[in-house]
């Protein structure tokens, strides 16, 4: 008797990422799976898929956010129930498709007595039986070291670049501080354009507060984009804008992947002097939050495409020409 095995992609969101995952579902051309997550009266998360995935290649899709009556708590704790129940239900690989990788911002301890919260998240999904995991533009390179197992590290670059381009040549690329000199370089390389870097003090005793000292380049009558990864509270990419019109910037973008936009961020970029803020729909933003400021690229075809090449087991950084790793 001779046994002929069947490859079989299974695709399932948790709620956060529904949207999203419609989208990747549909660029795929594979049907969107039920985890079946339903509440208990206190709170706990409860996942039954509605079908049998024995044997599947199961990629679980969500984003580590907050959203509606969910917390960024929940979104994380949801994916990992999600992921010990396709364990338990037999399937035969489970890739963790994070496009906002949870408390990334904790990859090393800056002080005594703080947790390297990155690292527990990556232990925490291997605990649960994750064997790989796929994310988009990671805060830093190293957490692919923490976990034990493949990591596929996406970039959001190739959506961001094809809406940038439209702004017309001759921009100034701009980093917003030291850190993300690095990325900002690989935006004006792409685009060919200058480049410039803002030089900003971080208070030492107060979360979320930044001050923009000053700016090393030209930008006096140019188009300016403040290039960062994420805007959480919007205090660093405002204070970078500001600080370029008052150095007579012509007009002043921003591009991030992950529009975190916590408390103040919207009202901030409201009265900013950025003209427009283009980010990718690695995190759903909600109606209170669309304003004419903001514009949202999606990253699923860009995803679609990391997740069929991990299923048919072919190379996900030849898909970048392999500058997500650079």
């Amino acid at each position: 008797m001779e046994l002929v095995t069947k490859k079989h992609l299974y695709l399932v969101s948790g709620r956060v990422s529904e949207p999203l995952a419609a989208d990747i579902a549909s660029e795929l051309g594979v049907p969107l799976g039920d985890a079946g997550i339903a509440e208990f009266a206190n709170g706990e998360i409860h996942c039954r898929y509605k079908e049998s995935i024995r044997g599947t290649d199961v990629f679980i899709i969500n984003t580590h956010s907050q959203f509606g009556d969910i917390s960024i708590n929940d979104s994380l704790m949801e994916q990992l129930i999600m992921v010990d129940a396709a364990r338990r239900a037999s399937a035969k690989r489970i890739t963790v498709v994070m496009p906002f990788y949870g408390y990334a911002r904790q990859d090393r301890k800056a002080n005594g007595r703080e947790p390297i919260t990155a690292k527990l998240v990556a232990q925490l999904f291997k605990a649960a039986g994750a064997s790989r995991l796929v994310s988009v533009d990671l805060h830093s390179n190293q957490i692919q070291g923490f976990f034990d197992g493949p990591v596929d590290h996406l970039t959001a670059m190739p959506v961001l670049l094809d809406y940038l381009r439209e702004l017309g040549e001759g921009l100034v690329i701009v980093s917003p501080d030291a850190g993300r000199v690095k990325v900002a370089e690989r935006y004006a390389k792409e685009l060919n354009a200058d480049l410039a870097i803002v030089h900003k003090r971080r208070s030492l005793t107060e979360k979320n507060s930044v001050e923009a000292k000053d700016i090393v380049g030209e930008v006096e009558g140019r188009v300016c984009v403040v290039i960062d990864d994420m805007i959480d509270t919007g205090g660093t990419i405002v204070a970078a804008a500001d600080l370029l019109e008052e150095k007579g910037a012509k007009a002043v973008f921003a591009a991030c992947t992950h529009g975190v936009l916590s408390g103040p961020a919207v009202d901030r970029i409201k009265n900013s002097a950025i003209r427009k803020v283009v980010m990718t729909d690695t995190l759903p933003l909600p109606p209170e939050k669309q304003i004419d400021k903001i514009e949202v690229v999606s990253v699923s075809k860009i995803l679609a495409r990391a997740i069929h090449a991990v299923f048919e087991d072919t190379s996900v950084s030849e898909i970048f020409g392999g500058d997500n790793y650079s």
